[in-house]
């Protein structure tokens, strides 16, 4: 934590998460890999990498052009939706597939359960609604702490989508990791309750479900999916499960 920010937040992400405070400047010796709170925001940090929650960075990407290209709103879109169409992210990490689903259009409802990941995003939505051109988006992202597999099973609406983006096993053959998802691997595992958060998104009737994977990587739970969408480096898998009354649009379109 650094001088000027604001205190009673510092205790109250401190107290939440059960951590100590330091004052950096006081500090003799910091842990490997900490959060710090400054002018900035709030920040996971390990030697010279920073790990923190950025919508402002999406911007570009916000362009009309560019947002309809965008390969997860291709999965997303439904063909003769009528009325505001509904998203769940149930592993909504740092909230940036959630940010382009609310961007384009999609009411969009937030899971995540580990703590750290979950006070660096609620950090991050904090900052953005303090930003003209990111709050209209924010302000569509509602954001839940908790787990998707016990969460999803309660919800009293039918979501139009569920985004399923477990965390991504690390691959032998590939050279490493981005720092920022190895950062992201010592907060959180890579997924092993495939099957249970499967099932989850099934219970609560959504017209698809949208499963990010690695382009070469197996189907989640070994589901084979209604159909794909492939980028470079990424594929989505899309499950439509039977059309259940008032559910809108076309989910069965794969580029809709």
């Amino acid at each position: 934590m650094e001088e000027g920010v604001d205190q009673a937040a510092a205790a109250s992400i401190a107290d939440e998460l059960q951590i100590n405070r330091i004052r950096k400047s006081s500090a003799a010796s910091l842990p490997a890999c900490y959060l710090q709170l400054d002018a900035e925001g709030l920040s996971l940090v390990e030697g010279s990498h920073t790990l923190r929650g950025d919508f402002a960075r999406f911007l570009p990407r916000l362009v009309p052009n560019n947002l309809n290209h965008e390969l997860l709103v291709r999965a997303a879109r439904m063909k003769g939706a009528q009325g505001p169409l509904t998203a769940v992210d149930a592993t909504a990490g740092l909230g940036e597939d959630a940010f382009l689903l609310a961007a384009a259009g999609f009411q969009v409802r937030l899971y995540e359960r580990n703590p750290v990941i979950a006070a660096l995003l609620q950090d991050a939505l904090h900052r953005g609604m303090r930003n003209p051109e990111l709050a209209p988006v924010i302000s569509r992202m509602h954001f839940q702490k908790g787990d998707s597999i016990r969460e999803l099973p309660r919800l009293d609406f039918m979501p139009d989508i569920v985004v399923l983006d477990p965390m991504f096993p690390e691959r032998k053959k590939s050279g490493l990791i981005r720092k920022k998802f190895q950062m992201l691997h010592q907060l959180e595992s890579p997924c092993s309750e495939e099957k249970e958060l499967l099932e989850a998104a099934l219970s609560c009737h959504p017209g698809r479900i949208v499963i990010k994977r690695p382009l070469k990587g197996p189907c989640l739970a070994d589901r084979k999916p209604s159909y794909s969408l492939k980028g470079r480096a990424i594929r989505y898998d899309c499950i439509v499960p039977p059309r259940t009354s008032g559910q809108k649009g076309n989910a069965d379109d794969p580029d809709s």
